[in-house]
């Protein structure tokens, strides 16, 4: 099991959820790492108000930088 942050609606940080769900296998020229840190970077803080200039749809996750 992987945990992830999601959101399943816009707004503040009181809307991230903790969630596990299945270690995704990756594909061909993929690779897998072990994520110890995520940062939360502007472009996805509006992405979690629903106020950048392209919104995911929902739920959707965060997690574009990781250490």
């Amino acid at each position: 099991m992987a945990r992830v942050v999601r959101f399943h609606q816009h707004g503040g940080p009181e809307v991230l959820r903790i969630e596990n769900v299945d270690t995704p296998r990756p594909t061909r020229g993929e690779i897998q790492i072990r994520v110890k840190a995520l940062g939360l970077n502007r472009a996805e803080a509006l992405m979690r108000w629903g106020t950048y200039i392209q919104t995911p749809p929902l739920p959707s996750g965060l997690g574009l930088e990781a250490a």
